[in-house]
């Protein structure tokens, strides 16, 4: 948690609001790919990349 916190206090710090949306898709598409290893549905996500 302290690396969360440490990274929201730099994006605050250096107005680096732009970076959030990126961060979220990036850990959306990670946490995707994590779930769907192994099925069915894996060689959709691959495609996308």
């Amino acid at each position: 948690m302290s690396f969360i916190k440490e990274f929201w206090m730099f994006l605050r710090v250096r107005k680096k609001y732009w970076l959030l949306p990126i961060i979220i898709v990036l850990v959306i598409f990670g946490g995707l790919i994590v779930l769907t290893q192994g099925t069915a549905v894996a060689p959709f996500i691959y495609t996308i990349f």
